[in-house]
């Protein structure tokens, strides 16, 4: 019998599963799919994450951080967003007296990172490979592993994503939709040193962003119809290097095209974050559209909610207490309230910013860059925007 089964071994389940080891929980932690262990020789992923400095205080805390930091990252101290060229918002870690804004990893990097921290701990069992076929819930769950295992624990964390069968198995509802544009990410190898900055363009027809990885490495965003999107994944690099060319600003170095992978967008918010002993986090609980990469900073910030509040409850009662079923739904109403509205507010936040940029209305064009424009003239207000973005304000 577990104290907690967290089902995904993700960034964000794995981070949960460390954080209640941490507090001296028993944990189970079950990952369908552990990925390939790391090799200085490898090429990037194509799946990178922007971690903002709270994030990394997080995986700090939890042991995470060293082993990532031993693998590759790309710290970048400055970001820049634009429409017109002229009306540019440029961010610059100096003036917020911080050594960066945040990494761009390589999600396998962060994962593996918190992979390695979890063998440390002896009081979390990691079911790796193993796929759920059932799953029981009423005061206790029971869920049944593709290998015939059994696993029994007082309290069930759905972190298996978007189509989590957790939440499903829960009927616990989501509202949502899919975006009419995706996003097609782009590897490219620079011939320039490792950059320190990543920005992003509007334009009507979708943001197009520059990501620094490690030497030199980067990753171009570009977000377009999906019948562009296939176009360009059916062209040679070289037509699409062309393509790139045209259509990127000029603040693109010059580059070579390595590989190419679309993403849909969606949205999607779940009608509650608990029910019963089973409780969501992460994508299980909330999709954002990407654009300021918040997705999995708002998961680690879920995380960081959860934690806090059962270190509020550990304060009054034991571990055993805490897990009683009288008590259970006193505490995660406290993280429902803590991290719900936070997330939609940033979800509609996303949405707003997204069709304010994606017009060619000439007066809204004209607003929209002098807002910009305004904004990077806008000193403490800027600068405090650009805390709370980063999470530490």
């Amino acid at each position: 019998m577990f104290d907690y089964c967290v089902v995904g071994g993700g960034m964000v389940g794995s981070a949960m599963a460390l954080g209640l080891a941490k507090l001296g929980f028993s944990v189970a932690l079950i990952e369908p799919a552990i990925p390939q262990p790391f090799s200085p020789e490898q090429p990037p992923d194509m799946r990178v994450s922007a971690i903002s400095l709270t994030s990394e205080n997080l995986l700090n805390e939890l042991g995470a951080w060293d082993y990532i930091k031993s693998m590759r990252l790309c710290p970048y101290k400055r970001l820049s967003v634009w429409d017109n060229p002229s009306c540019r918002t440029n961010f610059d870690s100096r003036s917020i007296a911080q050594p960066h804004l945040g990494h761009i990893i390589e999600n396998r990097v962060v994962q593996l990172g918190l992979h390695r921290s979890i063998h440390t701990k002896q009081n979390v069992t990691f079911f790796e490979n193993l796929s759920i076929t059932g799953i029981a819930s009423n005061e206790i769950s029971e869920i049944r592993l593709d290998n015939g295992e059994l696993i029994q624990a007082k309290m069930l964390i759905a972190a298996d994503g978007a189509q989590s069968v957790v939440r499903d198995a829960a009927n616990i509802g989501v509202q949502g939709w899919q975006y009419a544009q995706q996003a097609l990410g782009i590897q490219i190898r620079t011939h320039v040193a490792q950059q320190d900055i990543t920005w992003q363009q509007f334009t009507p027809d979708g943001p197009m962003a520059f990501l620094p990885l490690y030497d030199g490495f980067a990753s171009l965003v570009w977000y377009h119809n999906p019948a562009s999107i296939k176009q360009l994944k059916s062209m040679s690099k070289e037509k699409v290097k062309q393509l790139i060319v045209q259509h990127f600003p000029a603040d693109l170095v010059d580059f070579e095209v390595l590989e190419l992978a679309s993403f849909p967008l969606t949205r999607m918010h779940a009608n509650q974050y608990f029910k019963g002993n089973t409780l969501l986090i992460g994508d299980a609980a909330h999709t954002i559209n990407p654009l300021a990469g918040q997705g999995v900073n708002l998961g680690f910030k879920d995380v960081s909610a959860l934690l806090a509040v059962i270190k509020d409850g550990l304060a009054i009662y034991d571990r055993t207490r805490l897990l009683d079923p009288q008590y259970v739904p006193t505490w995660l109403q406290q993280y429902e309230s803590a991290r719900r509205n936070d997330n939609l507010a940033m979800m509609t936040a996303m949405d707003c910013l997204y069709a304010t940029f994606s017009t060619n209305n000439l007066g809204l064009k004209m607003l929209r860059n002098l807002g910009l424009k305004l904004a990077n003239h806008a000193g403490p207000i800027k600068n405090n925007a650009m805390k709370y973005a980063m999470g530490i304000q």
